[in-house]
């Protein structure tokens, strides 16, 4: 095993390099600094998201981390990170995938490699390690059924029925950019052609069915959302929280996509030990078992045995049939950025 290479970053940072797992004193060193800091401040990574609340709780109760999170879009994260520079107030931010590489080409990261790197897929993470995937998340429905009577169960339906759906910001949030290239792909296009997908939502528009209500657990709790498009561990952990009889939640039938959130690390982090602790935390086998009992299925999912309570509450496998990942990461990042732009032409000016 090749020794991990310890250099120092930023006064006291530590920074692990290579592929080879961290020693145990590799680890006591990180946490050393890092309690030092004693806080980790992150954005984008809420309680209630893919249930982060508990390894909050876990990195205050072990090291002794207190903890603020504000809550903003991918997109955001990265302007916050890139407009704050050295006065900056957050370490640590969850992007969504296609996100990871912007935020390493605008220079706003900072490389970790996890003790657990070599468990993590090499499609889902940076050579480097600015960014990696701690937990994927597959497009779904989220249904109020005392809304919508007939859930619909595949993107054909959804084009047929008279309730409105909600999808949330596509110029700024990694979920209804997904949602956008899943409906794509459910029509025959892929990641270099988004236009099933723009099309498909255009038609919405024009039957005056696209709402612009976020899918939130707030808006569906009041009653504004019909039928949302939201990662399933989102859709799963809303319906859980407010009424489990009230929602349901289901992949579509005839395709959806499977991408995932990484955290990246800010390059002006003011607590940068805090922040790779975290990091460390949310890819252990502890860390990646609080993102499961979110319904988020964690990137070690093969490495790891969830309690039986915890795979209960998840979807049944065969949804997946139809389920697929990004299969052109580098065609992905620029329709990425150039969706917003896209849905600006072609779906929102056919909203009376």
């Amino acid at each position: 095993m090749k020794r991990l290479l310890l250099a120092s970053l930023m006064g006291t940072t530590i920074a692990l390099g290579t592929q080879a797992m961290a020693s145990d004193a590799d680890l006591k060193s990180l946490e050393q600094a890092a309690r030092k800091e004693g806080a980790v401040n992150s954005v984008g990574m809420p309680d209630s998201w893919a249930n982060w609340k508990d390894t909050w709780v876990d990195l205050n109760k072990l090291y002794g981390l207190k903890h603020v999170d504000t809550d903003m879009s991918s997109a955001q994260e990265i302007a916050k990170f890139a407009a704050e520079k050295d006065n900056a107030t957050a370490d640590i931010g969850d992007v969504g995938a296609a996100f990871g590489p912007i935020a390493v080409q605008q220079g706003v990261t900072q490389p970790y490699k996890p003790s657990t790197w070599a468990q993590i897929p090499d499609w889902a993470k940076d050579a480097d390690g600015h960014w990696m995937l701690a937990y994927t998340g597959s497009i779904a429905f989220i249904v109020n059924k005392q809304l919508v009577k007939e859930a619909p169960k595949s993107w054909a339906d959804l084009k047929q029925g008279k309730y409105k759906i909600a999808i949330g910001d596509v110029s700024a949030a990694a979920q209804a950019v997904n949602g956008v290239l899943a409906a794509s792909i459910a029509n025959g296009g892929n990641e270099k052609n988004i236009q099933p997908g723009l099309d498909f939502f255009a038609e919405i528009a024009k039957q005056g069915r696209l709402s612009l209500s976020n899918p939130t657990i707030q808006t569906l709790e009041k009653g504004e959302v019909e039928v949302g498009i939201v990662w399933d561990f989102n859709g799963l952990s809303y319906r859980d929280q407010i009424d489990p009889s009230r929602f349901e939640v289901l992949i579509p039938s005839d395709g959806s996509v499977i991408s995932g959130y990484t955290t990246i690390i800010n390059k002006y982090a003011k607590n940068p030990n805090a922040a790779k602790l975290a990091r460390e935390y949310i890819l252990s086998d502890a860390g990646q078992i609080n993102l499961a009992k979110g319904n988020a299925r964690p990137i070690r999912a093969e490495h790891l045995t969830l309690p039986a309570e915890v795979k209960a509450k998840l979807l049944p496998n065969e949804q997946y049939a139809k389920v697929q990942p990004i299969k052109d990461a580098k065609a992905w990042e620029e329709t990425s950025k150039a969706l917003p732009q896209l849905w600006q032409e072609h779906v929102i000016i056919e909203m009376e």
